[in-house]
């Protein structure tokens, strides 16, 4: 019997890179910034055609491509961290703080170390949050986004610091932020570097593997034997060490900080990484895509900033004149364009892979019948979402006063009614008279217009993050038409309205028919709406609009004395000058919401959608309508504050807005609401908005010492209150009543002392 000898067959060099370095989303990427950056040199060859431009979009990418590194093993967990921002600020504070002449005068060494200390205490709060209190991360960084702020705006007084000349002492850090000896910036360097350990880290290391196995199914990797609480906590690490890095990059660049260091990073971080072909729902992700993402970014920003060189005509003295000048975009346009691009880079798979759009979008072109749409399942993998608790159960057959305790809302009442007493004891000669009531009012409402909006969606388990930008996009379209095409003011109330309403129909039309989660369609329209707002204005403050509109934001007895109806005296005068027309308009709303979602179907409906959606469309309840039109409203409700927002201070910034869904969804969270959905009240969302707006007052109250001195609390601190009151509320929400951790503690301490 002979044996024949084989031998394997040679192996074969690759032919292209490994897929899990890049892929075919990277080369459309790739592909678009080519033609991107070919229509800069076309519009502006002065500048675009030189390599300083392209070396000026690769430093200004640094910082942004150094966070969407790490941020790229976050989202391919499944999870967000939108705390990078404020990681970043506060970093660069610290650092400032330690070594500026200024303040502690300590050596670079001391100032890199306690600023790594910070990031890396950030990001381990971060992670603990999410992995051991259970918080969700949405929440756990929004959290730390406001503390973070906070914090910065409370170091810094709000203002500048600056160490220009003692950097020159230390050319060895400062030098990264510099033009280094081969002609380009240091801190492209440190990117490549970042960028290239990365890279390699998530696609060919252990380490990658297991981030991939949890994102893509957590139980099936807790299974596998991969410690998935450990693998989330050390992503949220990662992303502190990077915005660490981006933070000392900055200072090493700017050699001093201002008070709004880091603002509005996360968002670019995010969108950046989402364009890089990530996928939201976790599994999917890229560091070379995420970081072609943050290029992009910077380079749609150049491109639309940098403006098309022309020659003007002007007459001087009778002499015309030729002069060269630049004609730009109007401010704004950048944000809307990014929102756009964040969109139509998400749509790609839900709609054009997934969906199939793509192929029927081609058959049709070539006059065939087009493919049936794939059936997606949707409701056969949706969970439950909303826990039961026994203080849930307790609370049915409670009376008297431990009914009111046991409702969810009621902390936040409490906390309510102590912080007025608490003004009531600083300054009883001011707290208390109509015109501090009048005042608080006003600042108020806007935050609760936007809380009775919000609490629908959040109640539906959706969030919405467009509200700030949607009400400062409805005040932009009724300042421009008032101010600049003339038109009546209150069809330009009207048009400003249903603009703003728009905005949340696109919204759940994104969310419902193309199947986005509510997160990224509201993201991508917080870029849109404000972009489009400022670009009306053309980034102007405007002013000077009808009285006859201004009413909306002035107190009552202003609008009864304009139709010639003011009272003379007595409790009606005092009444009249206390309660503005807003507020009028903000009880109407309210009542109407609060009956809607305590009192009828559309409520009930809401709930069930929220606390467990397959479940409700066995149900027969359509779901999908339920969460569009909650969305629809909520964007109503920052329609109307941005209207009323205009005509209180008699004219409009681009600015109006920011930070107000933080605000809004703060308040919701603060009055009961539950971010899992299934939870929610108006009243709840109106004391949480009560709450935030005398938090604020008290910290800018003038308080008398006995002395006869004053001092005025550190308004500066706000945010890092805000953000307390939070958590805590969210952490009790989750311990308290999901997980009945008080229950379970007098159970055992009881069943311990039968045992003894």
């Amino acid at each position: 019997m002979s044996s024949i000898a084989t031998s394997p067959p040679a192996a074969r060099a690759p032919s292209r890179l490994p897929l899990q370095l890049v892929g075919g989303w990277e080369a459309g990427l790739l592909l678009f910034m080519v033609l991107l950056y070919g229509a800069g040199v076309y519009i502006n060859p002065a500048f675009f055609g030189s390599t300083d431009a392209f070396s000026a979009v690769l430093r200004d990418t640094a910082r942004f491509g150094v966070m969407a590194v790490a941020m790229t093993f976050v989202i391919v967990n499944k999870e967000l961290d939108l705390s990078v921002g404020s990681v970043l600020g506060l970093v660069a504070t610290v650092f400032s703080i330690l070594y500026a002449p200024s303040h502690v005068d300590a050596g670079v060494g001391w100032a890199v170390f306690g600023a790594v200390v910070t990031g890396v205490l950030a990001g381990l709060v971060n992670g603990l949050l999410v992995t051991r209190l259970k918080v969700p991360a949405f929440i756990a960084t929004l959290t730390m986004l406001f503390i973070g702020r906070g914090l910065v705006l409370g170091l810094t007084g709000g203002k500048t610091i600056a160490y220009e000349r003692k950097a020159a002492d230390d050319p060895w850090f400062f030098s990264l932020g510099e033009t280094n000896a081969l002609g380009f910036n240091s801190q492209i360097l440190i990117f490549l570097a970042v960028a290239a350990l990365g890279a390699v880290v998530l696609a060919k290391t252990r380490t990658g593997y297991q981030t991939y196995a949890v994102g893509g199914n957590e139980q099936a990797a807790t299974y596998a034997g991969i410690p998935a609480r450990w693998v989330r906590l050390r992503a949220y690490l990662f992303t502190a060490l990077a915005a660490t890095l981006a933070g000392l990059m900055n200072v090493a660049q700017d050699k001093g900080i201002t008070s709004q260091y880091g603002q509005g990073a996360e968002l670019i971080v995010i969108a950046a990484v989402i364009v890089g072909g990530a996928s939201i729902a976790g599994g999917r992700g890229r560091v070379l895509g995420a970081c072609m993402g943050a290029a992009l970014v910077v380079l749609i920003d150049k491109v639309l900033r940098e403006g098309v060189p022309i020659t003007r005509t002007i007459d001087v003295g009778g002499i015309k004149m030729e002069v060269q000048a630049m004609a730009q975009l109007p401010g704004g346009a950048v944000q809307a364009f990014l929102g756009i691009i964040l969109l139509a880079a998400v749509l790609i798979e839900p709609w054009a892979i997934k969906g199939g759009g793509a192929a029927r979008v081609w058959a049709r072109l070539r006059g065939h019948e087009a493919p049936p749409a794939p059936d997606r399942g949707e409701a056969a993998i949706v969970g439950a979402q909303t826990k039961g608790a026994r203080s849930d159960a307790r609370a049915m057959g409670a009376r008297g006063l431990r009914a009111f305790l046991a409702r969810r809302d009621a902390a936040a009442i409490i906390l309510v009614v102590a912080l007025w007493l608490v003004g009531m004891a600083l300054r009883p000669d001011f707290w208390g008279s109509l015109d501090n009531s009048f005042n608080l009012l006003l600042a108020f409402t806007e935050i609760a217009l936007v809380s009775v909006g919000l609490t629908f969606v959040i109640a539906n388990g959706d969030i919405d993050l467009s509200v700030g930008s949607v009400l400062a996009f409805a005040g932009a379209t009724a300042a421009f038409l008032m101010k600049e095409l003339g038109v009546d003011p209150w069809l330009a109330a009207a048009i400003a309205f249903a603009a703003g309403t728009a905005c949340g129909l696109v919204n759940g039309v994104l969310t419902i028919r193309y199947g986005l989660p509510a997160f990224v369609a509201t993201l991508g329209m917080f870029y849109i709406a404000r972009g489009l707002g400022a670009w009306l204005v053309a980034g102007r403050q405007l002013s000077g609009f009808p009285e006859s509109f201004n009413l909306l934001g002035r107190n009552l007895f202003e609008l009864l004395a304009y139709f010639g109806l003011e009272p003379s005296g007595g409790l009606g005068l005092a009444v009249a000058k206390a309660v503005s027309t807003q507020t009028l308009l903000l009880g109407v709303v309210a009542l109407v919401a609060a009956v809607a979602l305590g009192r009828t179907v559309i409520g009930q409906m809401v709930y069930a959608v929220g606390g467990n959606e397959r479940a409700a469309r066995y149900a027969g309840i359509r779901t999908d309508a339920v969460r569009l039109w909650s969305l629809v409203f909520s964007a109503m409700c920052a329609s109307a504050a941005g209207i009323i927002y205009v005509a209180y201070l008699r004219s409009f910034n681009p600015s109006a807005g920011t930070l107000r869904e933080l605000d809004g969804i703060a308040s919701v969270i603060i009055g009961g609401g539950s971010i899992f959905g299934g939870f929610g009240t108006i009243v709840g969302s109106l004391a949480g908005a009560a709450a935030i707006t005398l938090i604020r007052s008290l910290l800018s109250l003038q308080i008398i010492m006995p002395d006869g001195s004053s001092f005025v609390l550190p308004q500066h601190w706000m945010n890092v209150f805000i953000g307390l009151i939070l958590i805590g509320a969210v952490v009790g929400d989750i311990w308290i009543r999901q997980e009945n951790i008080l229950g379970r503690l007098f159970s055992s301490r009881s069943a311990s002392g039968r045992h003894a």
